[in-house]
């Protein structure tokens, strides 16, 4: 008798194993510097994640987090301005899980407070002007809003593994 192969098992939305250790807090909420940083996920059409899960690395600082998605697919971390490393603006590397993804999609997060180190930045600088922008969080008030759409028009660039 011979099996054939089954096919690949999507990412979700079976999250509640993974977000036993949830660990949005990169950093103290009273550390010198600390930030919230809060954004939705989005799907094509749209409409909120409610069961996704957005993990953040800051790779120059060894820090990472993760956050499920809330009902409204909103996500939270508190977080720090990583330093500039190796030629790169400060940013956080992003990895999204969500329903039907076979494999999780990555991102970056760059802060508008950096203009020079933006520009110059090599990824940053491989994009257009709306992709750019797409990966640089906004300030509101006191925090960073930085929304991740999957798909569309104004979908969130991602990036190869």
């Amino acid at each position: 008798m011979t099996f054939g192969t089954t096919p690949s098992q999507t990412v979700g939305p079976f999250y509640s194993i993974g977000l036993t250790w949830p660990s949005t807090e990169l950093v103290a909420p009273d550390a010198p510097g600390a930030l919230e940083l809060t954004g939705v996920l989005f799907d094509g059409r749209g409409e909120p994640i409610a069961d996704g899960m957005v993990e953040v690395w800051d790779a120059a600082g060894g820090r990472w987090g993760r956050s499920g998605t809330a009902p409204e697919g909103r996500f939270s971390f508190v977080v720090a301005k990583p330093v500039a490393d190796g030629g790169h603006a400060p940013h956080l590397d992003v990895f999204v899980f969500a329903r039907g993804l076979l494999r999780h999609q990555r991102t970056r997060i760059y802060f508008p407070d950096e203009p020079a180190a933006n520009d110059a930045d090599p990824v940053l600088s491989a994009l257009d002007e709306r992709e750019r922008e797409a990966l640089v969080a906004r300030p509101e008030g006191a925090a960073l809003l930085f929304d991740i759409r999957m798909q569309g028009e104004s979908a969130t660039v991602f990036l190869a593994h």
